[in-house]
């Protein structure tokens, strides 16, 4: 999006985070409990859907996680904040996919990130890395938390974004040395699923003009094919144009050329179209005047790139979209928007893609899921998202320890529960606890309990359901979060006081 950075570099306390309202309409219970949850793998397309490895349609539920393509050359909010306890906050919101935008400058020789705290045991793990080498710790961590990844290559350098995928300083062998770079470095490593290769192509791009110089579909095959080339399994997310056919509309937002010119790739089943969609926080468009708004949103999205998904050509993913919601008009637009891409309730995964922007509350035209302290969470915008986020993926770790074994082996469902104080004021503290499925088939739901060994209360808890009767405590899992394949995990989080817990003994029940 054309957009600048509000570098807030807020360095504040955690503050005690605000419970999730609602409940996801996405479900996993009519699936077979013998069957694997569905993510696994490399993933492929077929007609509109994305399949995982094992043939099971999936839906990219996510949220953008920016600051590789800025000068800090790494993702922002670590100046307040451990990495980890971020990537599984996004996973305990529901969120199942991060994309990572980043510029050409991560591979350029010493490049070292910075806006990053380690005091405290924070990002202790990260210190003294190159930009590259936190990417990985990023990418690990995320697939062991059953995150998956898109990368994005947002910028050719930190200092700003480019109409076209090439600049004078950044020719286009560098931008394509690059993408292979990347799809070899993650070769193997499933829970990188794709690659965006250029964030909104904007005019003088066009699509299908047929000119080497501009016309961006033909340099999303060369580049496309060149990814493939290296490793054939991940997906390639192609993004739109600005202008086709004298038609405009956001930056990457037009696909109207897919029609006529689709993208083709030597291996089959691996293109994903991208879209990019915003409210007038971002820029004023000639829709949102029109009397008959909200109304007349559907068919403004059918003509820019809805009707590849309806017409059965291949998935759409939207992957940015957002809005400061301060506006009436922008409310609306964002309500529309979320039915648009269809509720995961009745859909299920045969539904548009999305990952929103952003995770971080320094977008200055959007703000973030994130509050300014990074840690708080906006509830009422992550409310708008409710109906369209859809299942978790399986995780690739254990919970660690502090749990208690739930079941025996064999058939038994069994499960571990591990409990991690992430903020701690005195007054009251933060906690997340990961459920871990220890079992070799899948769980239909979870129950943890513990006993505090003080006065303890819990005040606001997210993504679980709890009851407090004196120091017991009774959780069990959320609609979204129960269903876990065996290997899986999930977490969730809470708040209570008075701070200076010792942890409790948790012991985990499945069924």
């Amino acid at each position: 999006m054309f957009r600048t950075l509000r570098r807030a570099l807020c360095t504040a306390a955690a503050a005690l985070l605000l419970p999730l309202t609602g409940a996801y309409a996405a479900q996993a219970a009519d699936a077979p409990t013998a069957a694997a949850a569905p993510g696994a793998g490399y993933w492929h397309t077929s007609g509109r859907q994305i399949l995982d490895a094992a043939g099971q349609p999936v839906r990219i539920a996510g949220i953008n996680w920016f600051g590789f393509e800025t000068s800090n050359l790494v993702v922002h909010g670590l100046w307040s904040r451990d990495y980890k306890s971020m990537i599984d906050q996004v996973r305990s919101l529901g969120y199942n996919t991060l994309r990572i935008p980043y510029s050409d400058d991560i591979f350029k020789p010493g490049a070292t990130p910075s806006g990053i705290d380690v005091s405290g045991g924070k990002n202790a793990d990260l210190q003294g890395l190159t930009s590259l080498q936190v990417l990985d710790r990023i990418v690990a961590y995320a697939g062991q938390d059953g995150l998956k990844v898109i990368l994005d290559r947002h910028r050719p350098d930190s200092a700003g974004q480019s109409a076209l995928w090439y600049t004078a300083s950044v020719p286009e062998s560098t931008w394509i040395a690059n993408l292979k770079s990347l799809a070899a470095r993650y070769q193997g490593q499933d829970t990188v699923i794709g690659i965006d290769l250029h964030n909104e192509p904007h005019d003088p791009a066009c699509w299908g003009c047929g000119d080497q110089a501009t016309d961006w579909r033909l340099a999303a095959q060369r580049a496309g094919n060149a990814v493939l080339s290296v490793n054939p399994s991940l997906l390639v997310f192609v993004e739109g144009v600005q202008t086709y056919n004298g038609v405009s509309g956001w930056w990457g937002g037009n696909l109207m050329g897919v029609a006529q010119y689709p993208v083709q790739l030597s291996v089959p089943g691996r293109v994903v179209y991208s879209a990019h969609d915003y409210a007038t926080s971002v820029a004023q468009q000639s829709w949102f005047s029109d009397p008959s708004f909200p109304a007349n949103m559907p068919g403004v999205w059918d003509k820019y790139w809805g009707y590849i998904f309806k017409q059965n050509i291949a998935p759409v993913w939207v992957g940015e979209f957002g809005t400061t919601l301060q506006s009436a008009v922008d409310q609306k637009w964002l309500a529309a928007l979320a039915d648009y891409l269809r509720p995961t309730s009745t859909y299920g995964a045969d539904s548009f893609h999305w990952t929103y922007w952003s995770l971080n509350p320094n977008s200055g035209d959007t703000g973030g899921i994130l509050k300014d302290d990074w840690t708080t969470v906006d509830t009422v915008k992550d409310g708008y998202l409710a109906g369209i986020k859809a299942p978790l993926f399986p995780g690739g770790g254990s919970g660690g320890g502090g749990g208690d074994n739930g079941g025996g082996g064999g058939s038994a469902p069994a499960c571990s529960a591990s409990y991690t104080v992430s903020s701690d004021w005195g007054g009251g503290f933060n906690a997340e606890v990961k459920v871990a499925n220890t079992g070799t088939v899948a769980l239909k739901s979870w129950k943890v309990t513990w006993t505090w060994g003080g006065a303890q209360k819990i005040s606001s808890m997210w993504s679980a359901s709890y009851t407090q009767s004196g120091a017991s405590v009774t959780v069990v899992n959320a609609a979204h979060n129960g269903s876990l394949a065996a290997g899986g995990s999930t977490s969730f989080g809470f708040g209570a006081a008075p701070g200076g817990a010792a942890t409790p003994t948790l012991t985990c029940t499945a069924a």
